[in-house]
């Protein structure tokens, strides 16, 4: 068995996603991390069962903040980290003290759009291929090795919706296929 945090800061569609596919493994999602007050994420932990752990950075070093952060972690035995739409910049220093992978998916086919606007610098774009990438996570922004990426021709008459809820599939077919894959990994002894 092997433990999974995932850290979210909004509605929690990834969070749903990833909790539903690791509920049909052996392995377990130790805690959500979530650093907004009332966010629907932690409404879809409380319904899944999950438990919670709020964190604010509100009026505190980043660094002191992530120390709690990996406290948890740590106290739990979590071997692996999902980004799952969290807001926050990990720094070099967490990514050192944290020993297992730490692993986000971006909904821009990468390196192209990063940052928080992925999905609507996409769709402006007019890029005939559209899609979303899973990586790991670097001191960089959006800048870690690709692990995965998926993508879809752009339609004619596409609307901005439709081009998310696009995305918004692949995201929740292909980022519970690779974090699983990767608990599998961990399991087994084999690096990730």
């Amino acid at each position: 068995m092997a433990r999974l945090a995932v850290f979210a800061s909004g509605r929690g569609s990834n969070f749903v996603a990833l909790a539903h596919a690791v509920k049909k493994t052996p392995h377990v999602i130790e805690f959500l991390l979530c650093d907004v007050a009332g966010a629907p994420v932690l409404d879809r932990a409380r319904e899944l069962g999950v438990p919670a752990v709020p964190i604010s950075y509100a009026g505190e070093k980043r660094q002191a903040v992530e120390k709690k952060i990996v406290r948890h972690l740590e106290r739990r035995r979590v071997d692996l980290v999902a980004l799952a739409g969290f807001m926050k910049l990990l720094t070099p220093w967490f990514l050192d003290a944290f020993k297992g992978p730490v692993i986000n998916i971006h909904p821009s086919l990468l390196p192209r759009y990063p940052g928080i606007h992925g999905i609507e610098e996409s769709f402006a774009s007019g890029d005939a291929e559209l899609g979303i990438t899973i990586m790991r996570v670097d001191a960089g922004l959006d800048t870690g090795p690709v692990i995965l990426q998926k993508s879809f021709p752009r339609e004619d008459g596409e609307t901005m919706g439709h081009v998310e809820d696009r995305i918004h599939a692949l995201e929740h077919e292909w980022y519970p296929k690779v974090i699983v894959s990767m608990l599998d990994s961990v399991d087994s002894g084999a690096a990730p």
